[in-house]
């Protein structure tokens, strides 16, 4: 079988990402410009600027001459090379084999995958209308060469996909640059008036070889298909899974904490040597009858002590139904966080207290789910409802310490509430308050303490907060809004005390 090669061109490659990350650009000219020998050049146009007459490779100053209203942004060098591996990635759902074709391009070894789809019309269909659809202008192309399939999708001007061995016709009537040749010699050529490659193919090689170089040969044997090419396709990463078939059915409890503990072994042994921790792990099992039984578990922070692992499964266990047996066990660890062996001494015998808390808390969230658990941080605001911020995980820390000048609820509504009080002097603190049809008399009462709004942050009243205490012993976190002298003001309970 004869292989075949889809190169893929995208016309504006970095800026076409941009725009489709900031809608705004989407219809205005713009370009990418980079500093160079002391002056910004342009790298990159959009597609509006280049209908303007803008291209890659002139002064920014030149570009405002043309077009004055152009958006001038700074190219990244690493970007182009970034997108193409991620497009390259997606691109192996249609062929295992994927290559970068920098600076702007991809070549797909489409080798016996085409009649997956329908046959190469529709494959090639798919893939240009997934990538246009998503916001990329491309042009491609299908022939028995990188080198044919290349110069098809950037010059080409008929038919997108050539057959088989009809490449070197298609070929004929392109400009030598779809060779991929240097600038130095496609000038030789056009001082010559070697325009198309029919001009110069038929040529001695020898006369080709002392005029242009034997690039020139190399890249039209490449063309031709006379001379092999190779891609260096790209990897993608292998995930963190490890697979264990059954030479039996496993129905039992029994044997499907056996096949975990097996698979949970290699796993953590792989994250060992390339020091990471899961944070997220999934256990699959594939029964006999195509059905698949799934549990999961997640940690606060990067582990891969087996024991600790395996009991968070194991509290969910009980959910897999074998039926008439599972036959395939899969563990796969897709978050995973970098884990020193200086992090991983902290399971040891002498950090218990470490431990039991991180424990603690993963089998909490094992069980009850990860939404059930809340850590909070002080926040550099005096305003109650931004004095404080969820921790993002058990090892955040904050900037300042928790404030102890003042006592603060151990409870914090979100959103403070109404009540209705009674107090003998405006300014004195309540004599008794109703929160949800509840009577409480107070019995001690402390304040007020004044609390001013940032002003920088927003508009409203202030606040006087009192501390007071029921009948029952119940301790209450209470304030007016606004000043006592204010026909506005009102009282809301914000807090309750230990």
């Amino acid at each position: 079988m004869s292989r075949r090669y889809l190169t893929i061109w995208f016309c504006h490659l970095t800026t076409d990402q941009l725009a489709i990350r900031k809608p705004e650009l989407k219809g205005k000219p713009f370009v990418l410009a980079a500093a160079e020998r002391g002056r910004m050049v342009v790298k990159a146009c959009s597609a509006v600027a280049t209908a303007k007459g803008i291209e890659p490779g002139m002064v920014v100053a030149d570009t405002r001459a043309i077009l004055p209203d152009v958006e001038v942004l700074e190219d990244n060098p690493l970007r182009a090379e970034k997108l193409l591996r991620a497009l390259a990635e997606w691109c192996l759902r249609y062929t295992p084999v994927v290559a970068i074709d920098l600076p702007d391009g991809l070549i797909l070894d489409i080798s016996g995958c085409a009649h997956l789809w329908g046959g190469e019309a529709l494959y090639l269909e798919e893939i240009q209308t997934r990538l246009q659809s998503a916001g990329y202008k491309v042009r491609a192309a299908v022939a028995d060469t990188v080198g044919a399939s290349w110069a098809i999708s950037r010059f080409g001007q008929i038919n997108p996909i050539i057959l088989p061995g009809a490449h070197t016709d298609a070929i004929l009537q392109l400009p030598p640059a779809a060779l991929r040749l240097e600038s130095g010699v496609l000038a030789r050529l056009r001082k010559l008036g070697l325009y198309c490659i029919a001009n110069f193919i038929n040529m001695p090689r020898t006369a080709l070889r002392r005029r242009f170089g034997t690039d020139l040969l190399t890249r039209l044997d490449q063309a031709l298909g006379t001379a092999p090419e190779q891609i260096d396709p790209v990897q993608p990463v292998v995930p963190f899974q490890e697979r264990l078939p059954c030479l039996e059915p496993i129905r039992t409890a029994t044997g499907i904490e056996i096949a975990l503990r097996r698979l949970l072994e290699s796993l953590c042994q792989r994250l060992f040597r390339e020091g990471k921790g899961l944070r997220k792990s999934l256990f699959r099992g594939y029964r006999i009858d195509g059905q698949v039984q799934q549990i999961e578990i997640g940690t606060n922070q990067p582990v891969r002590n087996i024991e600790h692992l395996f009991k968070l499964f194991q509290l969910k266990i009980s959910t897999i139904r074998p039926a008439l047996g599972i036959e395939l066990f899969l563990l796969e660890a897709p978050v995973v966080e970098d884990l020193s062996v200086q992090q991983e001494s902290l399971w040891a015998a002498t950090n218990q207290e470490h431990t039991a808390i991180a424990g603690l808390l993963d089998r909490i969230a094992g069980r009850y789910g990860a939404a059930t658990i809340h850590r909070y941080l002080p926040d550099e605001h005096h305003w109650p409802e931004r004095s404080i911020r969820e921790a993002s995980c058990l090892q955040e820390k904050s900037a300042i310490a928790w404030p102890d000048d003042q006592p603060r609820p151990v409870c914090l509504l979100p959103i403070p509430e109404r009540i209705q009080v009674t107090s003998p002097i405006p300014d004195y603190p309540p004599m008794l308050f109703i929160y949800k049809g509840q009577i409480h008399k107070i019995r001690k009462a402390d304040g007020p303490e004044r609390i001013e709004r940032e002003w920088w942050i927003e508009q409203g009243l202030v606040r006087d907060y009192y501390r007071v205490e029921d009948e029952q012993g119940a301790r209450y976190w209470v304030f007016r809004s606004g000043r006592y002298d204010d026909d506005k003001s009102e009282w809301f309970i914000h807090g309750f005390f230990a």
